[in-house]
């Protein structure tokens, strides 16, 4: 069987070691086989239409989360909430799509400590923004601010709350330190794009989730910390998105979460030393 990562880039995605370690600690290594391959949009039905019965599902990342949806013929809640999806899992002839991000920012959080915010910033207006806000809905929040450079660009940010059931405003990112009243900010924004404000969310009392993984801790992160806030950063929430996926895609039980987590831990550690 076959299971791949699609997106462009893809290059760095650590999305192969994490079910690659899976597959071996379900002892279905010999058996399964997971990719990567560079897709964009207009790659994306033609890639599907060349998949055969060996292939299990594919797992899609940035920017193929919105055309994975359109590709499905069925959809889970979360993925019709956050209007995208990172999953699609191959049954009984037809595509199924699965937002697993949702699923994979909960845990995440719940793991840190973190899980009960009823109150949230939110930074960035794209897709793993919207899943946020879903996420956030799931654990009891009773609100939301989306803080974007354009507010106008996160309407979708603001359709997915109102899809979820819970009440969001927006705001441009540049009014953040307006905004910090909160028990939870979570980035979603590239690595780096957070840094200007990252002394001032430290400073607001804050928990603080950074979905950036690699490289870690970013600027916002490491002042939280310093500041003694509780911070999550991206990995565990691409962990248990994966072991999610690992699920929907071999069938298992459960996945083997901490065999996925040591690999996935020890990848990072090796291209962090090859950085330096």
């Amino acid at each position: 069987m076959r299971a791949a990562v699609l997106g462009s880039p893809v290059e760095h995605s650590l999305s192969p070691v994490l079910h690659g370690a899976a597959y071996e600690a379900l002892g279905i290594a010999g058996e399964w086989s997971y990719g990567r391959h560079e897709c964009r949009e207009d790659g994306l039905l033609p890639f599907l239409r060349g998949c055969g019965p060996e292939w299990a599902g594919l797992s899609l990342t940035m920017p193929l989360k919105k055309a994975a949806l359109e590709a499905a013929d069925r959809a889970d809640d979360a993925s019709r909430e956050v209007g995208a999806s990172n999953t699609l899992v191959f049954r009984d002839g037809g595509r199924l799509a699965y937002n697993t991000d949702v699923h994979g920012i909960g845990e995440a959080l719940r793991e840190a400590g973190a899980g009960a915010p009823r109150t949230a910033a939110v930074l960035g207006g794209g897709a793993t923004a919207a899943s946020a806000v879903a996420a956030l809905r799931r654990l009891g929040a009773a609100s939301v601010t989306v803080l974007a450079r354009d507010p106008a660009r996160a309407a979708d940010v603001r359709l997915a709350g109102e899809r979820a059931g819970i009440a969001v405003a927006l705001a441009p990112l540049a009014e953040l330190e307006r905004h910090l009243d909160v028990d939870l900010v979570a980035s979603t924004l590239p690595s780096g794009a957070a840094d200007p404000w990252a002394g001032a969310v430290a400073a607001s009392g804050a928990a603080v989730f950074d979905v950036v993984y690699s490289p870690w801790p970013t600027a916002l992160g490491r002042a939280a910390a310093q500041a003694g806030r509780t911070v999550v950063g991206g990995f565990p929430m691409l962990l248990h998105q994966a072991a999610a996926q690992v699920e929907l895609m071999t069938g298992a039980e459960r996945a083997p979460v901490e065999h996925m987590r040591r690999a996935g831990e020890a990848e990072l550690a090796r291209r962090a030393a090859a950085r330096e």
